[in-house]
């Protein structure tokens, strides 16, 4: 089927990934590698990371809750300051991509995200550099789990995407920097590229949807 629609994840695809920020933390708190990733993946549809990000608990919640679960592990860490951690550089070339493929597709998004932080609009230090401001207005519909009540990899989340963009999912192509979030997709029938880097996405991206892309211009 020909490609009608591309979908975008938001954090480690137009930003550079958390889990950079996280190995630096715990490189200086001397704890062990990956453990943020751990305690994410520990109960991963009821943990703390699930429930902030489906709008569940609030702030002050996610802080306890998350200084519950990581202390079960053995290294407690409040949540407190895992949280400024999520926010990344914006990859440039990334949101060129995004404005090439609008010229020619339907484009959505769908960020799994926390209402107090990392949101449209709320997101105080990204707001600042006009990074929310600059790349979201480009979407044709977005999809944040903190108001939708559910979150990847939930199938659900990627046809209400379909729904709003008035495609099939084997019209789209999907991407993400979690492969977690990309097998869903994929099951549906879309297209997934799972984000490692920049280079790898565009090629992929380009192989996909027949454009190429040279410092964002599509041909």
């Amino acid at each position: 089927m020909t490609v009608e629609a591309v979908i975008w994840d938001f954090g480690g695809v137009f930003t550079t990934s958390p889990f950079e920020a996280f190995a630096r933390y715990e490189a200086e708190k001397g704890l062990p590698k990956d453990l943020i990733r751990k305690v994410n993946s520990t109960n991963p549809d009821s943990n703390a990371w699930a429930l902030f990000e489906r709008n569940e608990i609030d702030a002050k919640g996610f802080d306890e809750l998350f200084l519950a679960e990581s202390t079960a592990l053995g290294h407690p860490v409040p949540g407190r300051e895992v949280l400024p951690l999520i926010s990344g550089a914006v990859r440039p070339r990334m949101v060129a991509a995004l404005k090439a493929c609008k010229q020619h597709f339907k484009v959505g998004c769908i960020t799994n995200n926390m209402v107090s932080h990392h949101s449209p609009g709320a997101d105080a230090p990204q707001q600042a550099a006009g990074a929310m401001g600059q790349i979201l207005p480009l979407f044709d519909h977005v999809i944040e789990s903190s108001k939708a009540g559910v979150r990847k990899p939930d199938p659900a989340i990627y046809l209400m995407m379909c729904a709003a963009l008035g495609v099939k999912p084997e019209a789209c192509v999907y991407l993400d920097d979690l492969g977690i979030n990309c097998k869903p997709a994929a099951a549906l029938g879309m297209r997934a590229i799972k984000v490692v880097d920049v280079d790898q996405t565009l090629a992929e991206l380009s192989a996909t949807t027949g454009l190429i892309f040279e410092d964002g211009v599509a041909a």
